[in-house]
């Protein structure tokens, strides 16, 4: 029922009367349903189907917004005014939201149809969506195989045709890893691009939200309506958005650098081919390139755990059961309420990186973890900024491998951690990434590639992702 490219495609079936929203919206609860053994969704709103009217009749009276009728999921870490936001943690059991986040009130505000919260790993904290509270979400291509994470729900109701577009976090890859395992395209923004309020908080200096979708048009489309300077976020820059969706297409010839730190031991080889195989094409296009060094690569995992987890350790001491959320029965004075609702309330994962934290904000560690982790982001950032005077766009893989089987890794947090190794850089450098879905591997599951750009110029990697597209 579903037969359309993209939302633009979408609306103008509408405005001819070939499909009606109700009937969208409907198609889209029903697949929900017959595929909710994928466990994407936390919840549904079942309720979002009085919205289709309303909104078909603004297409058709050509008073619509720009996202008029594009059905969305969103993360579940957030706020939507009185749906339910757990973050995917049982200390956020049956927690109502009292106020909706920016970025979910823009797409609102252009009529976009909001259908659900989807699955993702616990606070956001995880690399295959198995840290949920809910169970893990499973790749619509191989259901006994991760979907990645953290954003893994959304990445996956998308791939699985469950809405058109969803909404994830990226703290570390958390947006870009999962669209690689699910075969999407998925755009983290540059830190500060897009307000983080009604975000909950896992590294706030870290965090950025964006989109997933199967078209560079809707990407675009969305990227254009979330963007933009919010009082409410202090971290939001005041930077003028660009009209991404109408400047997709170029003749432009990419200067594309090629990091020679990202294609050594580690990376599958068929990934490996496959990037190459595309790095080929594009030269034949007429695309220069590059190979450059970024020589302070190989510090980015420890650098992004000791500092994410830092501030995981101070974001997360809020949830003690005094003020909202789950609260333990109480056994003795405070600071035993306070002890049994975190051991109860936080899964594993959670716990080991808020202990590692606190480990490294300690006294005596401090300089030697914490303060040194900050420099060394500063080494990387400045690996980058220089890599840029002399080339457009970075292109890398997005993950060393495919999608891995659920239970693999969950006894190694360490390998678990690994996962990331090519998409923690741009979160500590603040610079935007997106993953482009390429082909797939012998077993039929995806492969993604990676392009990253300096800061606030995303419409440089939709120009590229729609250059590649175009050379399948």
């Amino acid at each position: 029922m579903k037969g359309y490219k993209n939302h633009f495609e979408k609306v103008e079936k509408i405005k001819s009367g070939e499909i009606s929203l109700r009937q969208n919206v409907n198609y889209f609860l029903k697949r929900i349903e017959e595929n909710s053994n994928l466990n994407c969704y936390n919840f549904v709103f079942n309720d979002c189907i009085e919205q289709a009217d309303i909104i078909e009749e603004k297409i058709k009276n050509g008073k619509a917004g720009k996202l008029a009728g594009m059905v969305i999921a969103i993360k579940d870490v957030l706020a939507l005014k009185d749906k339910p936001m757990t973050c995917s943690s049982n200390i956020l059991k049956n927690f109502i939201s009292i106020y909706t986040s920016t970025a979910v009130q823009k797409l609102i505000n252009e009529d976009a149809i909001i259908i659900g919260k989807t699955n993702c790993d616990e606070f956001a904290m995880g690399s295959s969506n198995e840290n949920s509270a809910f169970g893990p979400a499973l790749n619509p291509h191989d259901a006994t195989r991760v979907t990645g994470g953290s954003s893994g729900g959304s990445a996956a109701a998308v791939a699985a045709d469950l809405c058109d577009v969803s909404l994830g976090t990226d703290t570390g890859g958390s947006i870009r890893q999962p669209a690689a395992f699910c075969g999407i395209f998925g755009l983290k923004p540059t830190y500060g691009r897009v307000s983080r309020y009604g975000l909950t908080a896992f590294a706030s200096s870290f965090d950025t939200i964006g989109p997933f979708a199967k078209s560079i048009e809707d990407i675009a489309l969305v990227l254009e309506v979330i963007s933009g300077k919010d009082e409410k976020d202090s971290t939001s820059q005041d930077t003028p958005v660009p009209e991404f969706s109408k400047n997709i297409l170029t003749d432009k010839k990419f200067k594309i650098g090629i990091p020679k730190e990202y294609f050594g031991e580690g990376l599958d080889s068929e990934i490996k081919d496959a990037i190459n195989n595309q790095i080929e094409k594009l030269k034949s296009n007429g695309h220069q390139i590059i190979e450059i060094s970024l020589p302070h690569t190989e510090y980015a995992i420890a650098t992004y755990y000791i500092l994410t987890t830092a501030e995981a350790s101070s974001n997360l001491s809020r949830y003690e059961g005094a003020h909202y959320g789950y609260r333990a029965e109480q056994s003795g004075d405070l600071i035993d309420m306070y002890t049994e609702t975190r051991t109860q309330g936080f899964g594993k994962e959670v716990k080991r990186r808020i202990m590692l934290g606190t480990y490294v904000l300690s006294a005596g560690y401090y300089d030697a973890y914490y303060r040194k982790a900050q420099k060394v982001r500063r080494l990387l950032k400045n690996d980058f900024t220089e890599a840029f005077k002399s080339v457009d766009v970075i292109l890398t893989p997005t993950t060393p491998t495919v999608a891995f089987k659920i239970g693999e890794k969950s006894s190694n947090p360490l390998e678990m951690y690994l996962s990331d190794i090519y998409t923690t850089s741009a979160n500590l450098a603040g610079i935007p990434g997106i993953n482009i879905p390429i082909t797939k591997n012998k077993n039929g599951l995806p492969i993604g590639m990676q392009l990253m750009a300096n800061q606030f110029e995303e419409l440089k990697l939709l120009q590229l992702s729609k250059v590649i597209e175009s050379l399948k």
